[in-house]
């Protein structure tokens, strides 16, 4: 009999196939056994440790974008020299090494638990990391996806980034979690690989393995033993989109001309001949924490300009935004961020790193200036964080003291939309990050899955602030891009460009659809479908109004 299960949506498309759920983790037998001695179990457990930070390194060595810096952070954590020193401890008192792993491992969850925000949602990360380090200490297989005969729905209760980051999109179908929210690591790296993904789905625990599903992650949808005719239908629109995306290529635009920029958000050297292979127009976010993190002093000046000048060199020709280093909140670096902060989303995070500390700012733009001349792109550097006119005016001088052409800043800050027309009259453009606008205008945690849907990018106050800071870019005659993952929604395109904002930047798999679903309406329309999602009463609405 044919059932609905309803969970949040988080990555669109849809695809039908039959279950594999996650292996699970290793269980400790409840009886300890004796120790070999607390010199052979320490050597052990430490052995697991580097274990485990060997392979996620291993497998980050192939990623770029946000996979790779997801990567890079879980690595740092393992690596944290705390977690060795509870683990003798623990060794000391006559515990065997998987269990001294469990101990360790314990208590930092128990701490980052009691902080709350951004860090008590990395205790899930936390745990999957103990757990494969105590399956390498017991040597048994580490919990992860499945071996499968051939392409399979993936069902967890939750994956792990470690999991996530080496999907591979011709195997795994679709995602099904039964916890998530639409901004965790499962719901931005499947939107990056366009896989269809929903998260939060409670339900999906009564799912087995074997078990055919149509999964809708633009709906939040996963319809249990579908009836032929909806599989039928769900293959004809398959081939119908794939005929469309195939139909549009060059430069983004609508049906009657009005350009769009398609730009790709990147995260570090690798995957750069696939990115610089997409069919877009340059780079519209290009992370630099990926050169920080994992590390314990800031990468050198000549590594530095090494590191942006691969990047350069794979777009000749075309615009390349470098966002200045966004340490702090979920990505301390412990040069950068060394105090505890009561409330680290709300600290010394972003552009604020560089005022504290205007050295590591200064050798990362020298570094940028450097590279920039050796290759002919068309280099600009933005500020994350930024709240005022007085903080983009500083920025765009110290850029422009290194001899960079074009400074801009993000719009991740209600203040600084609000004086969106201030803020633009210091730098050459602004770019804005909905994922954090949406947090801080809505006062919750993006990494909260139970608030998703105050996280909606469809929230009309949200869309609010975007059209305030499209029309202070209007008035200006200056860009105003996106660049948080709104930008990937080909329902939300035309909608964003309705506001009046002029790029769109997204993961390479997101281009096309994007793409195709602006050129299939006029400016116009986009101004219209735009006017009823700003006036709707919620998010559901605002789609509506859209679809």
């Amino acid at each position: 009999m044919t059932t609905e299960l309803h969970g949040n949506p988080a990555s669109p498309g849809t695809a039908s196939g039959t279950v594999a759920r996650m292996r699970p983790v290793p269980e400790l037998p409840a009886q300890v056994p004796e120790s070999a001695g607390a010199e052979q179990e320490f050597a052990t457990a430490k052995a697991a440790l580097a274990g485990v930070a060997e392979e996620l390194e291993r497998r980050g060595k192939a990623l770029s974008g946000e996979a790779a810096e997801i990567l890079d952070t879980q690595v740092m954590m393992v690596r944290d020299p705390s977690l060795e020193q509870g683990i003798a401890k623990a060794t000391d008192e006559g515990l065997p090494a998987a269990w001294a792993v469990r101990e360790a491992f314990a208590a930092h969850i128990e701490v980052l638990r009691g902080l709350g925000g951004y860090l008590a949602e990395r205790v899930t990360d936390l745990a999957d990391l103990r757990d494969r380090a105590i399956a390498v200490a017991l040597g048994v297989e580490p919990p992860g996806i499945p071996a499968a005969d051939g392409p399979f729905v993936l069902v967890a209760v939750d994956l792990a980034p470690a999991d996530t980051v080496t999907l591979d999109p011709s195997n795994v179908l679709a995602i099904v979690t039964e916890k998530g929210g639409a901004t965790s690591h499962t719901a931005i790296l499947a939107r990056s690989l366009g896989i269809p993904a929903v998260v939060g789905c409670a339900a999906a625990e009564s799912l087995s393995d074997g078990q055919l599903v149509v999964v809708d992650g633009g709906a939040g949808k996963v319809v249990v033993d579908p009836e032929t005719r909806l599989l039928d239908s769900i293959e004809r629109e398959a081939e119908e989109q794939r005929r469309e995306l195939a139909r549009h290529r060059g430069p983004g635009s609508t049906k009657d001309g009005h350009p769009v920029k398609l730009l790709l958000n990147i995260g570090g050297a690798g995957g750069l001949e696939e990115a610089a292979a997409a069919d877009a127009e340059g780079i519209g976010l290009f992370r630099t924490e990926f050169l920080f993190l994992d590390r314990a002093e800031a990468p050198s000046l000549d590594e530095q300009r090494a590191a942006y000048g691969k990047v350069f060199a794979a777009f000749p020709g075309r615009p390349v935004v470098v966002r200045t280093l966004d340490a702090g909140a979920d990505k301390p670096v412990p040069f950068a961020n060394d105090d505890v902060e009561p409330n680290p989303a709300l600290g010394v995070r972003g552009y604020r790193v560089g005022r504290r500390n205007p050295g590591l700012l200064d050798v990362q733009l020298e570094a940028i200036s450097l590279a920039a001349r050796e290759h002919e792109t068309d280099v600009r550097v933005m500020a994350p964080m930024v709240a005022t006119a007085a903080e983009a005016r500083e920025f765009a001088a110290r850029v422009r003291h290194f001899g960079i052409a074009r400074a801009g800043v993000m719009i991740e800050v209600p203040a600084a939309a609000l004086r969106a027309e201030a803020i633009l009259a210091e730098v050459d453009f602004v770019s804005i990050g909905t994922n954090d606008l949406a947090q801080y205008t809505f006062a919750a945690d993006r990494l909260l899955g139970e608030l998703n849907d105050l996280l909606d990018p469809w929230q009309p106050a949200l869309l609010d602030l975007v059209s305030m800071v499209a029309e202070a870019g209007r008035k200006s005659a200056k860009p105003v891009g996106i660049c948080g993952e709104a930008a990937g929604d080909p329902l939300l395109a035309p909608v964003l460009t309705g506001l009046g904002v002029t790029s769109l930047s997204m993961s390479a798999p997101a281009v096309p659809a994007v793409r195709a679903a602006l050129r299939r309406q006029t400016f116009d329309d986009c101004a219209a479908v735009a006017a009823a999602a700003i006036a709707a009463p919620d998010a559901a609405a605002a789609r509506a109004a859209a679809s």
